[in-house]
């Protein structure tokens, strides 16, 4: 079955570095596109980032921009999220998602918290 399975989160100071990892199986990671959320509490769920299949193309919500950068290693079929600069709000659960036969598939997440 597919399963995603999230890492690397934990406790921050504000400018400081993360890298979250996101470890896939059950499914060809190596044709599908990524994408990483995140949820705060009371607030919706948002799209953090996007990769493509190939790794060739990454896009990005406007609050993370030049400073959070996805990629993967198909070989391993995993997942990054570099998290660089990070800011109070970015504070979140952060998952990683696939889409396969039209339903979205998600990860048991992992928890960011930026603070000093």
């Amino acid at each position: 079955q597919v399963q995603l399975v999230e890492s690397g989160g934990g406790l921050v100071q504000p400018g400081g570095s993360l890298r979250l990892s996101c470890v896939t199986s059950g499914f060809t990671f190596s044709i599908k596109s990524m994408n990483w959320y995140r949820q705060a509490p009371g607030k919706e769920r948002e799209l953090v980032a996007t990769i493509t299949a190939s790794g060739g193309s990454t896009n990005y919500g406007d609050s993370v921009k030049g400073r959070f950068t996805a990629s993967r290693d198909n070989a391993k079929k995993t997942v990054y999220l570099q998290m660089n600069s990070l800011k109070p709000e970015d504070t979140a659960v952060y998952y990683c998602s696939v889409r396969i036969l039209a339903t979205t598939r998600w990860g048991q997440g992992t928890q960011v918290t930026v603070s000093s």
